[in-house]
């Protein structure tokens, strides 16, 4: 619970960007993080900008640790449904169990996260997971709170480290096919590479995230 439920008080709604074209969330290959807040649970997860050939990535190092980077940004998901983003993680973590609170460390995650206001129990969070254990499109209830976040691992057990991957996922769809409600904006997205419950070491890279019509 405290890993969600921390980074979410770091989420608060904001303003609406309505636009029919790419939303971008984070410009990370220019080297921008404005709007990017830093939230730590146990330790810190060491995230910069880093040059990787021509370009600029976010990269991330976590040693039995556990802190995010969150954005509050609102998405019209009726315009913009789809996330596309890319990652590249440089080791797994082992035999953790996922789906227990002594293993909920990954060495890669995005939220997408819908805020619950004045209800904080109505909050809603979609994690996508780069997974060491659980093979990919497996879909479970987060250990902390089962009922309020759910893990996809969008990467998994069977999928080679070291290398980029670029990903689209349809968020409306996610959530209403895995929580059951058609969610028509979320209200902030978060980068997470952690490592604290298992004890283990993890370094990562997130490419820019942005959110498309298809």
């Amino acid at each position: 619970m405290k890993k969600f439920y921390a980074l979410l008080a770091g989420i608060a709604l904001t303003s609406p960007i309505m636009a029919s074209e790419n939303v971008v969330v984070g410009e990370f290959s220019k080297g921008q993080l404005a709007g990017w807040e830093t939230k730590a649970f146990s330790g810190t997860t060491q995230y910069q900008i880093s040059a990787e050939g021509n370009t600029k990535v976010l990269t991330a190092t976590s040693n039995s640790a556990a802190s995010g980077l969150g954005k509050k940004v609102n998405i019209d998901l009726t315009k913009t449904p789809v996330m596309n983003w890319s990652w590249r993680i440089d080791n797994k973590l082992g035999t953790l169990d996922e789906q227990s609170k002594q293993g909920d460390d990954y060495a890669a995650r995005i939220y997408v996260i819908v805020d619950g206001g004045i209800i904080p129990w109505n909050t809603k969070a979609m994690n996508y997971v780069w997974s060491s254990n659980q093979p990919r499109g497996t879909t479970w209830d987060n250990a902390y709170l089962p009922k309020n976040a759910k893990m996809t691992a969008v990467r998994g057990s069977e999928d080679k480290v070291g290398g980029w991957v670029r990903e689209k996922r349809n968020v409306r769809a996610d959530f209403k096919r895995i929580f059951g409600k058609d969610i028509t904006e979320i209200d902030g997205v978060a980068i997470m590479t952690d490592t604290d419950n298992g004890k283990g070491q993890a370094t990562a890279a997130y490419g820019d995230i942005f959110f498309s019509a298809q």
